[in-house]
């Protein structure tokens, strides 16, 4: 019997349902993977000890990528597909955490992801570093495989 270790965070990819370019799989980092509820309050009449809070409906935030800047990217060509001409096309996006072995051990199915913000990082000529392009999506939910 084995013990169970938690797998580590940075073998991991993101693939697009619009792009199956492997570069456009490549992320520094990838946040916003949660969900919560909103909360309503309401006061009982003569129950002054506690506040009862009824759960009201699931909030998703909004999911943010990072990596250095390609010059050729399908995701980026959506993005400004939606913030130069409006046009907000949908598409599904899955993260995908993987073992040491490169198989899949949990993935997260973001659906129905639109592209919110869109920043590159400053261009400063007395640092080397790399451009780092960030991008952030809105998205209504996810699934867990």
């Amino acid at each position: 019997m084995s013990d169970y270790y938690p797998p580590w965070g940075f073998y991991y990819q993101v693939k697009f349902g619009i792009s199956q370019n492997k570069n456009d799989a490549r992320f520094q980092t990838v946040s916003g993977l949660s969900v919560e509820y909103d909360m309503e309050e309401y006061k009982e009449g003569g129950e002054n000890r506690f506040v009862h809070k009824l759960p009201v409906r699931t909030k998703y935030a909004d999911l943010a990528l990072k990596r250095g800047m390609l010059t050729d990217s399908e995701v980026i060509k959506w993005f400004l597909n939606a913030f130069r001409d409006r046009e907000f096309k949908p598409t599904e996006v899955s993260i995908i955490l993987m073992n040491e072995k490169g198989e899949p051990l949990r993935t997260w199915n973001v659906v129905n992801a639109i592209p919110r913000k869109w920043v590159i990082s400053d261009l400063n000529a007395s640092e080397n570093s790399v451009v780092i392009e960030t991008m952030e999506l809105s998205y209504r939910y996810f699934t867990i495989q």
